[in-house]
């Protein structure tokens, strides 16, 4: 008898990150959002921290290259755009010297949500933690 295949996927799939009922953002665009979030935790998250007893915040620690900033507020901006209860703030943390191999930027992105959808922050962030892990 042979045992069914199986795909490891990274945390919940695009249709359960966020009640259908409260994202905009056409079905079929979905995982291509997903996918945007998983590339990003996946190449420059360094630390994930959420207050202790705060299920509606957490900061995002992320480092890249110079382009990191934008890269990351065109992020943020599109997933405003179709779920309108996210707020986040994006905050410049260190920025390397311009130079060969030194051209490093350090950011941290705040998302806040109201206490109503703390579900899907903490979806969020668990699909952050499991992506940094995958990369590692």
């Amino acid at each position: 008898m042979e045992s069914p295949v199986t795909t490891a996927r990274l945390g919940p799939a695009a249709a359960e990150w966020v009640p259908v009922e409260t994202c905009t953002l056409p079905t079929i665009e979905q995982p291509l959002r997903v996918a945007e979030f998983d590339s990003l935790f996946a190449t420059a998250l360094r630390a994930v921290e959420v207050p202790a007893g705060a299920g509606t915040r957490a900061r995002l620690v992320l480092a890249g290259d110079h382009d990191l900033p934008a890269r990351v507020q065109r992020l943020a901006d599109a997933e405003t755009a179709c779920c309108s209860f996210f707020s986040f703030t994006l905050t410049p943390l260190v920025t390397g010297p311009r130079g060969e191999d030194a051209d490093t930027a350090v950011v941290a992105l705040d998302i806040e949500v109201p206490d109503v959808r703390a579900d899907v922050l903490a979806a969020l962030v668990d699909r952050a933690e499991q992506a940094r892990r995958a990369a590692a």
